[in-house]
């Protein structure tokens, strides 16, 4: 990412630097962000996809075993389960470092929230439709941060419904919905990127 400020930052006030500042540290921390992010659904799809992989072969062979006699049901119990439980574990560790990701993602519209309380003391309401950089408002960035905010959050719901029901659904049609949930992210939209671009772009960290 190209960190140097653009040559038409024209911050008109002290105070409104010190924001403008704050604010592309956060537009910064956001592609951070939503790049670890990511990596964490890559990693989490790898284990998903581990555990539907000795559901099936499990499912398989307990369909098999429903035509035999109960002695060999007994004598071939499923041999799996250790294995299972460690991928379950896998999914479980990457699904607790993005909701730690997620509440930093809430903080940090937290923080744009705060500066433009700051610049409403300092300057009144009006001031918030000023741009702070080249086009948007301080008003702007808290609504943007909150938009992406509030998918990763119903996302990490979803992802939360999919560790505590993937290792325990026997239907393999269901198995196969929830992995493919895991991997496409329904609810963060097409406009992720393009908000996300449009914020580094105003905040100067994109060539214009």
């Amino acid at each position: 990412m190209d960190a140097r400020s653009p040559r038409s930052i024209t911050p008109k006030r002290p105070a409104v630097s010190g924001s403008a500042r704050k604010v592309k540290d956060n537009a910064a921390d956001w592609h951070n962000f939503i790049l670890k992010w990511e990596k964490l659904n890559d990693i989490g799809f790898n284990a998903a996809n581990k555990i539907v992989n000795v559901k099936i072969s499990t499912l398989t062979k307990d369909s098999k075993l429903e035509t035999e006699s109960d002695i060999a049901i007994a004598e071939n119990p499923p041999t799996n389960n250790q294995e299972l439980e460690m991928f379950c574990t896998e999914l479980l560790d990457t699904f607790e470092n993005m909701s730690k990701l997620q509440l930093k993602m809430e903080r940090l519209t937290s923080t744009f929230k705060g500066v433009c309380n700051l610049e409403s003391y300092h300057h009144g309401e009006d001031h918030n439709t000023t741009p702070l950089f080249h086009t948007w408002p301080i008003t702007h960035f808290y609504d943007v941060s909150l938009k992406l905010s509030g998918m990763y959050k119903k996302e990490l719901e979803l992802k939360q419904t999919i560790v505590q029901e993937i290792a325990h659904t026997g239907d393999q049609d269901l198995l196969m919905v929830y992995l493919s949930a895991w991997l496409y992210e329904p609810y963060i939209d097409n406009n992720t990127k393009l908000l996300l671009e449009s914020m580094l772009l105003e905040t100067g960290h994109r060539p214009l």
